[in-house]
């Protein structure tokens, strides 16, 4: 693909948790993302995780002082799937809790529901058609 041409959307998302080590292990344990980017030890910590087309950072940010959070917690984070029941399936290995087990949902979708270590609220579901 030459540079100029468009490429089509991507999803690149910001968080910003307390604990990036904790941050790490969950997406690359739990949701399957890589470890693309970390620098926990620089001045300004960061890490960056991809999975496919999805990419989120992570800048860790003292929790006890949310000035500097914009936006702050309150969003339901969405990775659509082609294999509800494989992602469901890494979740339940890797240990990690689920809030909602597999439903299905009044729109025709189903959908397994979870929280990262920091509070943020994941729906693993089916592609939309």
């Amino acid at each position: 693909m030459a540079r100029d041409e468009p490429r089509g959307e991507t999803l690149r998302i910001e968080i910003f948790p307390a604990d990036l080590d904790a941050t790490v292990r969950f997406y690359t344990r739990v949701l399957g993302f890589d470890l693309v980017r970390d620098e926990r030890t620089s001045d300004v910590p960061y890490v960056a995780l991809r999975r496919g087309e999805v990419h989120v950072g992570a800048a860790w940010r003292d929790a006890r002082d949310m000035r500097g959070r914009r936006p702050p917690l309150g969003v339901e984070l969405v990775l659509e799937t082609d294999d509800l029941l494989g992602a469901r399936q890494r979740v339940v290995d890797a240990g990690w809790p689920l809030e909602e087990d597999l439903t299905e949902r009044p729109w025709g979708l189903r959908d397994v529901r979870i929280l990262d270590p920091s509070g943020y609220y994941w729906r693993l579901t089916d592609r939309a058609s």
